[in-house]
């Protein structure tokens, strides 16, 4: 393998018999059975994940504990992250963009597009072949790792395209992104969607899946923090000026305690007090999580009605690899809050969290939700946004646009608020009337995180996936071509 083509990303490996404490009576035996099932199915054979970044962003995340829980039963599951030049990230940026219906950088998908975009996935789809044998399963995620599908073609192998992103309502320039995708997903044996008005037109729908994504209840980003932990985690980024240092510690994968010492990047006048009360969007610099539009929202509707803070949280910009556009989208963003009138400058808070230590970043968010009186997404796009499922495992009343498959997580009036994408004033009276009655707050982050756990925790989404590779057209393992668990 190229060491250009791929980065490798350890797996290590985690136990089912931890969802005991969250499943109800018999349901942690099915998923139990749902194992032995998967062990059979895979047994000689090896899973190829591929996507285009370890770190930043939901199906990172998603990732690396579905692949830690398959690893855990026995199966032979391995990750690839596809690294890229500039070019290559501009062209799937821009892809990105026209799928979710957005123009993006205006540019065209036009065959200098093309070659840019195959100046990459030709190389490595042809490391690819060469790693793979056949029996042999390869998943792969987005537009950036479509390309590697034409290559797989004649390697007796089971290969699946998972699309995160789409669009209800597709338009020309959807249709123009499907175009340009079209001869790569059309390599690929099944394709999957986040929700069933994500798939394409003109796909045959025997080879169509809708499998909604999971969170991972125990991740450092997921799991119970005590009251003093998330005081001290906020302490540490610079959120805060209370609560005690030595206390900001959680849980890693492995077991192991850690703490957090790393400070985020905040542009801010001061600190939060102790009893600030405050609103969070965590999201990527991304122009489609409208960061600009939740400030504007804020401080026109809410500031004016409410004694809340609002903070806009984010990762480091340099730490995600496939996304060009996050800088100029934080300096957009730092630019409107400098021109905010000084009282209401005071009660904004850009944070932009290190990328160094993922499960460190994930405590820092974990603790960001968990302390936020209400918790935002106001996209104006969205694929699925795994960050409303992880607020309402926490008991967080949302605000959310009705958009993508937030649709599917919130239910309006039962497990949070639903506003129109665009609407500042509906957004910023729904926020404000959640600030306003906490009865409502309560009743809806009580019945949003009962809904979590029954609809978009890992052991459903488990089942669905040995459910799909099992209707792969796999070849037989030979005897002699069974291999032992990769430790990669």
């Amino acid at each position: 393998m190229s060491p250009r083509a791929f980065e490798t990303v350890p797996v290590a490996p985690l136990s089912l018999e931890r969802f005991a404490g969250v499943l109800e009576e018999g349901e942690l035996a099915d998923l139990l059975a749902v194992a032995g099932e998967a062990r059979a199915l895979m047994e000689g054979r090896a899973v190829w994940c591929v996507n285009s970044t370890a770190n930043g962003g939901g199906v990172a995340e998603m990732l690396r504990s579905l692949l830690a829980y398959t690893r855990g039963v026995g199966v032979d599951t391995r990750w690839l992250v596809l690294r890229g030049d500039d070019a290559f990230f501009r062209v799937t940026k821009r892809l990105h963009n026209r799928l979710h219906g957005a123009e993006g950088d205006g540019a065209p998908l036009d065959e200098a597009a093309r070659a840019a975009y195959e100046a990459i996935t030709d190389a490595a789809g042809r490391d690819l072949r060469a790693l793979v044998r056949p029996g042999d399963v390869v998943l792969l995620h987005d537009p950036q790792t479509a390309g590697l599908a034409p290559a797989l073609r004649d390697a007796q192998v089971g290969v699946v395209w998972r699309c995160h992103i789409g669009i209800d309502d597709p338009d020309d320039g959807v249709r123009e992104a499907w175009d340009f995708l079209r001869p790569y997903v059309d390599a690929t044996d099944i394709r999957v969607f986040s929700r069933q008005r994500f798939a394409w037109d003109g796909l045959d729908p025997a080879t169509v899946r809708v499998i909604p994504p999971s969170i991972d209840t125990f991740s450092a980003k997921n799991q119970e923090l005590a009251t003093e932990a998330v005081a001290g985690i906020l302490r540490v980024a610079g959120v805060t000026t209370t609560g005690d240092a030595a206390a900001a510690r959680f849980v890693r994968e492995d077991g192991t305690t850690a703490r957090v010492d790393r400070p985020g990047t905040i542009l801010q006048e001061a600190p939060l007090a102790e009893h600030d009360r405050y609103v969070a969007q965590v999201s990527r610099w991304d122009r489609l999580k409208d960061p600009v539009g939740v400030l504007d929202g804020f401080a026109q509707h809410v500031a004016p009605h409410t004694d809340a803070h609002l903070l806009l949280v984010g990762p480091a910009v340099a730490a995600v690899s496939d996304d060009p556009e996050g800088r100029a989208v934080l300096e957009q963003v730092s630019a409107r809050w400098s021109a905010l009138p000084a009282d209401l400058r005071r009660r904004v808070h850009l944070v932009t969290l290190p990328m160094d230590d993922a499960e460190e970043n994930g405590a820092m968010v974990n603790a960001v939700q968990r302390r936020a009186d209400v918790v935002v997404q106001k996209s104006l796009a969205e694929g699925f946004g795994l960050t409303v499922a992880e607020a309402m495992w926490k008991s967080r009343p949302v605000v959310v646009s009705g958009v993508g498959g937030i649709q599917d997580q919130v239910l309006d009036e039962v497990t949070g608020l639903v506003v129109p994408a665009s609407d500042l004033k509906a957004f910023g009276c729904a926020v404000s009337r959640l600030l306003n009655d906490a009865a409502l707050a309560e009743r809806l982050g009580t019945a949003a995180r009962e809904r979590v756990r029954r609809e978009f925790l890992e052991p459903r989404h488990l089942r669905q996936w040995v459910d799909l590779v099992d209707a792969l057209p796999l070849e037989p393992v030979a005897q002699d071509s069974t291999r032992p668990l990769s430790s990669a």
